[in-house]
């Protein structure tokens, strides 16, 4: 669980937190974040939907923002990238794991909620940790894998390309009101791959033998004239 996710536990005397508190609170934050946006977001609704009341809420999760982290942070738990041995399909899984889920979250949600975190130096760090490092992970892994095997170059800045994939999957939805296209990701994985691979073609090449496989293993080869 992350930290966003987790909620504060208050004091250390007490009876425990009610687990099923915790998810209706959270689902019903999520339900108010797809109907109305990250700005029409408040304790009262949540509570009301959540069948709870604000004082329960304020002993999890001390605001509006920690809130909405906790529950966005509950879609954006992607898992580990496949480890395939194709480089090409391993970052475009990776990648669009992480979009399909990124996906879930309305774009005016992210930028409100960043426009609420950016002033306050512990609510920024926690959405950077919800938001942003999940498919820094995500690729991350990938890209050290394929730098291990050969198929990215050495001197690979591993940071910079992670700088520059966040870059183009943030600034579409926290900026740019929309998330980033498949055509747009796909292209963005080529232009990538061209600049820090040792032979994309072959990449391209190992990916298409592979789908091949894939087909005829599977019987779907159009036999048509």
């Amino acid at each position: 669980m992350s930290e966003a996710h987790r909620p504060s536990t208050g004091g250390s005397s007490g009876r425990p937190r009610d687990p099923q508190i915790d998810n209706a609170v959270l689902a019903a934050t999520l339900d108010v974040l797809d109907e109305a946006g990250y700005n029409r977001l408040t304790l009262e609704d949540v509570a009301r939907r959540a069948g709870t009341s604000r004082p329960a809420i304020y002993r999890r999760w001390p605001g509006r923002a920690p809130l909405a982290l906790a529950a966005i942070a509950t879609r954006l738990d992607v898992p580990s990238p496949p480890d395939t041995g194709c480089t090409l399909c391993d970052l475009d899984e990776s990648f669009n794991v992480f979009l399909a889920a990124y996906r879930t979250i309305r774009p005016d949600v992210l930028s409100s909620l960043y426009t609420d975190c950016v002033a306050d130096p512990e609510l920024r760090t926690r959405f950077m940790d919800t938001v942003i490092d999940p498919s820094r992970r995500a690729v991350g892994q990938t890209l050290d894998r394929a730098i291990a095997r050969g198929d990215l170059r050495g001197d690979t800045d591993r940071e910079q390309v992670l700088d520059i994939v966040g870059a183009l999957v943030h600034y579409h939805a926290v900026f740019g009101r929309r998330h980033m296209t498949d055509a747009e990701a796909a292209s963005a994985i080529e232009t990538l791959l061209r600049g820090v691979a040792v032979d994309y073609r072959g990449l391209v090449a190992h990916s298409e033998a592979l789908e091949r496989k894939h087909v005829i293993a599977h019987g779907l080869v159009d036999h048509g004239g």
